[in-house]
């Protein structure tokens, strides 16, 4: 997992400038250790009105192409610039189609968007379109080339020639991205917000499924990603195939698997990464044809586990190793250790996000084992939850409509919460996260599946389909295992420590006064007081703040699921105990204060 910091709009290039992009990139090395590279456009002495220049840094996490696939990544005749952190899964299927007609200079998969530009450039330019206006109309069309991409990315293109650049983010948001301004109009872009803050005057997250070129009219991020599936009406009269699901899966995981390094597996005990772990091990177990080369994966699959001694989700995930045939690492923590780490897990997450950071703080330690280890790639499950319904107050969605309106909602909340958390937690110790079931691809064949074959009414279990698909792959006990959320898996005990602790740590009168001292999203409990305190030691700013989400929720709902059962209201209990009649060790009242 690399980072990227981009400073656009530049009137002059200067050397304080260049060191300023430098030390913000330092702040993010992190992400990528391996390699660090910087471009700094020519200074043309330009007017605001004028070209004007920009400056890319990179920090590597070599994955694919290690030896060559350093960036920033750049055209043949070097006038076009990237900056990107990804992984182009179908990048292979993209080279061969350009095969005679571009010159790589790499083996880096992402080198193909370059290649996707300038073709998108050369067909305007073949409308007898002017060159400055071919290159803008190859930014305000870049739907067309960014929908061609199957994979994770975040990245920033320059067009030295016409000082065009073009900024565009993954459909869901697995990689995160954020944009700033200062008050002089300059631009500024970085993987995470630590680069941006005391930088900019203002700064957000950059939205999935947009991208912004500096050719449009209205310079503000546009939506490319659109989908049939946004809408209950294409989809509610749709089959549901369990076939179709498993097939789709497969070939996710297939495509995930691209890698010049070791890797793999987050094996939580859980349904979905049981189930990514199992197919993994399968294609890791078989030889498999690439471009007309035979080559192997790497000869064993690790999988790795944490949590507390005893923990409801090591005894699963040590029973689907053994089924499948991982080599399996069980890593053990404490509460006083997670507790210790609280203050830097939030410093590398950047959320006070309550849910969130229960359940980073377990990963965080589990990805500096992983490291240690000599593995740079891991396979997550992150996402299944948000399409299938898989969280256990879906079990009380009154319509196959209001199923579906929730699954897209949560998709598009997504980037904020699990992908943030799985992406931040893993690339504080350098190692990249892969999602197979937030696949461009699969999510088409999941999203456009029938909702009423997903729900889950009264005790039909959660993600009854997916099961079906992949039982045969998984000991009886997971494959019907209940929905357990990670930061309860991991250990009961390791909530109710915290919101003891931080109940203790947090007094009555400042919450009394938590509107006062947190007028943006004020703290609504003390745990949340205890994370948003510590937060703001390490992010001051206004944006800082405003960059993490905050609404009710009951076991990870959107505010507007409360409204499905009158037992929610008035609560605010992320864990998945909360849903009464539901959860097998509910609470047997909600403590969450």
């Amino acid at each position: 997992m690399c980072g990227i910091v981009a400073i656009l709009n530049i009137r002059h290039q200067s050397a304080e400038l260049r060191q300023k992009a430098l030390k913000m990139s330092k702040k993010i090395r992190h992400r990528g250790p391996d390699w660090s590279g910087i471009y700094v456009s020519p200074d043309k002495g330009t007017t605001a009105e004028e070209h004007q220049g920009a400056i890319l840094a990179h920090e590597r996490l070599s994955i694919v192409d290690p030896e060559s696939g350093g960036q920033p990544l750049y055209s043949p005749d070097r006038k076009r610039v990237l900056a990107v952190n990804g992984e182009i899964y179908n990048h292979q299927e993209i080279r061969r189609r350009f095969a005679g007609q571009y010159d790589f200079q790499t083996g880096s998969d992402c080198e193909v968007i370059l290649a996707l530009y300038k073709e998108w450039c050369g067909r305007s330019l073949s409308r007898g379109e002017g060159n400055r206006k071919a290159l803008d109309r190859a930014g305000t069309d870049a739907s067309t080339f960014l929908e061609s991409l199957n994979g994770i990315f975040a990245f920033v293109l320059y067009d030295e020639e016409n000082g065009n650049y073009l900024i565009a983010r993954d459909p869901i948001g697995v990689i995160p991205l954020y944009i700033g301004y200062d008050n002089d109009g300059t631009l500024y872009v970085a993987s995470e917000l630590k680069a941006l803050e005391g930088q900019c005057n203002h700064y957000e997250p950059f939205p999935p499924g947009h991208y912004l070129h500096s050719g449009m009219a209205d310079l503000k991020p546009q939506r490319y990603y659109q989908r049939d599936w946004f809408s209950y009406e294409a989809v509610k009269d749709n089959n549901a195939s369990v076939h179709a699901i498993r097939d789709a899966l497969k070939a996710a995981v297939r495509r995930q698997l691209m890698s010049d390094v070791p890797y793999g597996v987050l094996l939580s005990g859980g349904l979905d990464s049981s189930i990514i772990s199992a197919i993994a091990q399968k294609f890791s177990e078989h030889r498999i044809e690439d471009d007309s080369k035979t080559k192997a994966y790497w000869p064993r699959l690790h999988s790795f586990a944490v949590g507390l001694k005893g923990a409801p989700d090591l005894a699963k995930a040590r029973l689907v190793a053994d089924h499948i045939g991982t080599v399996h690492h069980e890593i053990n923590y404490t509460i006083q250790e997670g507790f210790d780490a609280i203050r830097d897990v939030i410093y590398y997450i950047e959320t006070y996000d309550v849910t969130t950071v229960r359940a980073s703080t377990p990963m965080y330690l589990l990805a500096r084992v992983i490291k240690s280890m000599g593995i740079k790639m891991v396979l997550s499950g992150e996402g299944a939850d948000e399409i299938f319904g898989g969280y256990l107050y879906f079990h009380k969605a009154p319509s196959a409509r209001d199923f579906h309106e929730e699954t897209v909602r949560k998709l598009e909340k997504l980037h904020l919460y699990d992908c943030l958390r799985a992406n931040k937690s893993l690339s504080a110790w350098g190692v990249e996260g892969r999602v197979p079931f937030l696949d461009k691809e699969f999510l088409d064949v999941a999203m456009r599946t029938n909702p009423e074959a997903k729900m889950c009414p009264g005790s039909t279990i959660e993600k009854k389909i997916v099961r079906e698909a992949f039982a045969n792959l998984l000991p009886e006990a997971v494959a019907w295992r209940q929905k357990e959320q990670f930061s309860d898996g991991v250990g009961y005990s390791w909530i109710d420590t915290l919101k003891d602790i931080t109940s203790k740590a947090v007094s009555d009168e400042q919450m009394a006064h938590a509107a006062e001292r947190f007028p943006i999203n004020p703290p609504k409990n003390k745990e949340e007081y205890y994370y948003r305190s510590i937060f703001a030691e390490h992010f001051p700013s206004d944006s800082a703040a405003r960059s993490v989400p905050s609404e009710a929720s009951v076991a990870c709902s959107t505010a507007i699921a409360l409204e499905w059962d009158a037992a929610f209201q008035g609560m605010n209990d992320p864990s998945g105990r909360a849903v009464k009649g539901v959860h097998e060790q509910a609470y047997s009242k909600s403590s969450f204060k």
